[in-house]
């Protein structure tokens, strides 16, 4: 097992593990629109196999989580990713972590929450203005959720 940063080396990796297992790279959430085979990020990989990836965005006070994906849930890879990018943002002099997430995705909200994580803002109808640039969205989502609005999380690191 190995984690290590996104790279120009790895690129073309990253952008195939997002169409297989999302269709697209594209990331459309309220905060903008993103490219996430070319943005910053964290892969776990064993034996050069992509098990989990994570990818970021810093901003000036900052470090938002854009993705986070772990095929094989339970295994520790999604906190061992997530506890990178904390080391990182300490690293470079940045307390604050942010993410976006849906409504539907209450393993995600679980997840966050059990790692310091909290619930800050309700962005209403962010998905529904989401599916008007990327129209493959579903209107669905996990558990048969309609798919309406994202939840913002931030997690304060200690100094």
């Amino acid at each position: 097992m190995q984690i290590i940063a996104i790279n120009k080396a790895n690129r073309e990796q990253v952008v195939q593990f997002f169409k297989e297992h999302w269709g697209s790279a594209q990331m459309i959430i309220s905060t903008g629109i993103y490219d996430c085979g070319q943005l910053d990020g964290f892969i776990y990989k064993i034996d050069n196999t992509i098990l989990g990836l994570l990818t970021y965005v810093v901003h000036e006070d900052s470090i938002e989580v854009i993705s986070l994906d772990s095929i094989k849930e339970g295994h520790g890879i999604g906190t061992k990713l997530m506890n990178e990018v904390e080391l990182f943002a300490k690293q470079i002099g940045i307390n604050k972590i942010t993410l976006i997430t849906t409504n539907d995705n209450l393993n995600a909200l679980k997840f966050y929450q059990k790692r310091g994580y909290r619930i800050i803002k309700v962005i209403q109808d962010a998905v529904s203005k989401a599916r008007e640039v990327k129209p493959s969205i579903p209107i669905v989502g996990n558990d048969g959720i309609p798919l309406h609005d994202e939840l913002e999380l931030v997690k304060l690191l200690s100094k």
